[in-house]
């Protein structure tokens, strides 16, 4: 059989900055609503689920990046750091979001190809196939993105074949193990009836394609940074947004780093004083930092 895809921060830098809520989101947050929205007794239909804030640091209190947009019944995901399908089990269980039960994580975007913002995808493809996903999952994202989704099958393939030819009972999604990829640039990426997403094009180093994202829902706007140094991109897809989500490490903690380190950070990510800029200038209702890399 061939098997392949194509079938609170400290913000000091800046007084300015107390029109905005900040919050720090370690492992399992859910974000409800900002500063003048709905009381919390009405949910709005747009949510922001924090299904993972982990580093490449091995922090045992904390999954590894990925995000969930959750609109009405559906479940929009970004990235998958370990742990995403279980963490996404949990915000099902412990908030009551069934958008987010394993065979309802039908797709995914990605913001670029860092192996800890990925080392779930081979969980999220077939851990739901194998609890009973009845589609194949869509995957969105750079250049690279088939070419390691058809890895992540053929490395897989012995346990397929047997799941498929077995005595498991795979006659209602007997497809649903395949990756639909589509390699997108920045710009609109994805639209239906309930979100439009755009990619945004971001600095990530020597990271020759990173996105982040800017979500419309029907009642709110989300921005997700990814993985980035400061963006006009970013500042620009907000512009008063409801929520935008944002990468962030310590300046502070930087300075006790070596140079080779301090050089690299710089390189790739947004500093706590850089964060305090991106927020004034882009004057989100809500600021969320789910990625507080405290250097790793």
């Amino acid at each position: 059989m061939r098997i392949d895809s194509r079938t609170p921060i400290p913000l000091r830098a800046s007084p300015r900055l107390t029109p905005v809520l900040a919050a720090v989101w370690i492992g399992l947050g859910w974000i409800t609503s900002p500063a003048g929205s709905a009381s919390a007794q009405e949910p709005p239909r747009t949510r922001l689920v924090l299904l993972g804030t982990g580093t490449p640091n091995a922090d045992p209190e904390r999954s590894g990046p990925a995000t969930a947009v959750v609109v009405d019944g559906r479940a929009y995901l970004f990235d998958a750091g370990s742990g995403v399908v279980r963490r996404a089990a949990q915000a099902a269980r412990d908030r009551q979001i069934p958008a987010l039960l394993p065979p309802n994580l039908e797709l995914v975007f990605r913001t670029h190809l860092h192996s800890d913002h990925t080392v779930g995808l081979p969980d999220l493809l077939l851990g739901p196939w194998v609890l009973g996903r009845r589609e194949p999952l869509s995957v969105l994202g750079p250049r690279g993105t088939g070419r390691m989704m058809d890895g992540i099958l053929a490395a897989w393939s012995a346990d397929i074949g047997i799941r498929l030819d077995g005595l498991e009972p795979r006659g209602q999604n007997a497809d649903a193990y395949r990756a639909v990829t589509r390699e997108i640039g920045p710009g609109l990426a994805y639209e239906d009836d309930l979100v439009r997403v755009t990619a945004l094009a971001v600095s990530h180093g020597s990271i020759e394609h990173a996105f982040g994202y800017r979500i419309e829902g029907p009642d709110r706007t989300i921005v997700i940074s990814g993985d980035a140094t400061p963006s006009s991109a970013i500042v620009d897809a907000c512009d008063g947004c409801d929520i935008l989500l944002h990468e962030v490490f310590s300046a502070e903690r930087l300075a006790t780093r070596p140079a080779e380190w301090r050089a690299y950070h710089t390189a790739f990510h947004t500093s706590t004083v850089q964060l305090a800029d991106i927020a004034n200038r882009a004057r989100p209702g809500l600021l969320v930092s789910g990625r507080d890399l405290d250097v790793y």
